[in-house]
């Protein structure tokens, strides 16, 4: 009798326990549906790809109690308004390159990469190991958001021209689709940068409206088609020696969330950083063999053009540190930064690459 009495008296409290339980579960785990719009078109699958994927795990990662649904460009605003949906709430969150917004502040560009910068593997140790996502944030709070770093694109090409750059005298007047902060450089040099989305650049440089345009690399321009009106494949992309996107949150609607949805979206973008820089690395040495046999002709800019750049580029570098803030705090940080891990590069992955290319060579 005893033991009947202590297993009924058990068996009301483990019901009552789960009927306390289950209430708080549900409140901690909480239906949450976001929306993002992203900079990119559904066309390019690495990077609304990338977009799709981070959505999946953030649903996956919470038992599909928070769901964010993405939207390509376009669909809810253009591509180059990302920023303006998230600060003023008309969207939750969204995906980007927060260079495009380098006309806001030129800091901005510091998110995606500065030219002559950053490769991809110091760019993601700079923001995350050495201050460079806290600096962006200070400068994102001015603007109601806060972000994340996610997929990177890796070292971009330097896009596609019409005719051949010899000299830096090829650059004067020539009306070149480039991405961000990097306008400033052509332009100092006798350019005339146009900014323009992706799905806009093809029709501009068909009709002759621009004479050149840079994308990312092989595989998103193949899918672009730039070699059928272009034939002069240059590299590198000296803009780009990476190309980091990032999740932008409305400031709001992000500390609203539970931390442990916050901490959702930051495994799921850092998830995303490896499947969309793997993906490129995996697509683009195909797609380049294709774009040769297509007609394209590969060339690298000239010694003489690159070091005009470089030297107009550490000119207005100097001017906006004295002058903004933000890129002053940021401009100091990540040249200390590219200082030291440039000597560490050329002791480690530089002689290691070296060395595999020469070895490719004669075999």
């Amino acid at each position: 009798m005893k033991r009947r009495d202590f297993l009924k008296a058990t068996g009301a409290g483990l019901a009552a326990s789960t009927a306390v339980a289950a209430p708080a579960i549900a409140q901690s785990m909480p239906e949450v549906k976001w929306r993002l719009a992203a900079s990119w078109p559904k066309s390019l699958d690495t990077l609304y790809g990338g977009c799709e994927y981070f959505c999946k795990r953030v649903a996956e990662i919470t038992d599909n109690r928070f769901q964010i649904q993405p939207f390509a460009a376009g669909e809810l605003v253009p591509g180059l308004q990302v920023l303006d949906a998230v600060s003023n709430g008309t969207v939750e969150m969204g995906n980007t390159a927060l260079y495009y917004y380098w006309g806001k502040n030129p800091a901005f560009t510091f998110g995606t990469s500065l030219p002559f910068g950053l490769n991809t593997r110091q760019h993601i140790s700079w923001l995350i190991w050495n201050g460079g996502q806290d600096m962006l944030n200070d400068l994102l709070k001015e603007y109601n958001t806060i972000s994340v770093p996610t997929g990177s694109t890796g070292a971009q090409m330097g896009g596609w021209f019409r005719k051949e750059i010899k000299t830096i005298d090829d650059l004067k007047g020539l009306k070149f689709r480039v991405g961000g902060f990097a306008g400033t450089i052509i332009a100092k040099l006798g350019g005339v940068p146009q900014q323009i989305a992706a799905g806009d650049i093809y029709p501009a440089l068909e009709k002759g409206t621009i004479d050149a345009a840079e994308w990312v690399g092989p595989y998103d321009d193949e899918k672009l088609g730039f070699v059928k009106v272009a034939k002069y494949y240059y590299y590198p992309g000296w803009w780009e020696g990476t190309g980091q996107g990032h999740n932008l949150m409305n400031l709001e609607k992000w500390n609203a969330l539970p931390k442990h949805y916050q901490a959702a979206i930051s495994a799921a973008s850092l998830d995303t950083f490896t499947w969309v820089t793997g993906k490129y690395d995996s697509v683009n040495p195909p797609a380049l063999k294709r774009l040769l046999a297509a007609g394209a002709t590969l060339k690298p800019f000239p010694q003489e053009v690159l070091e005009a750049c470089y030297g107009a580029a550490n000119e207005i570098y100097a001017d906006l540190a004295k002058s903004n803030p933000h890129f002053g705090k940021m401009y100091a940080s990540l040249t200390a930064y590219r200082a030291d891990s440039l000597a560490w590069m050329q002791v480690a992955e530089l002689s290691f690459d070296s060395f595999m290319m020469r070895m490719r060579t004669r075999t």
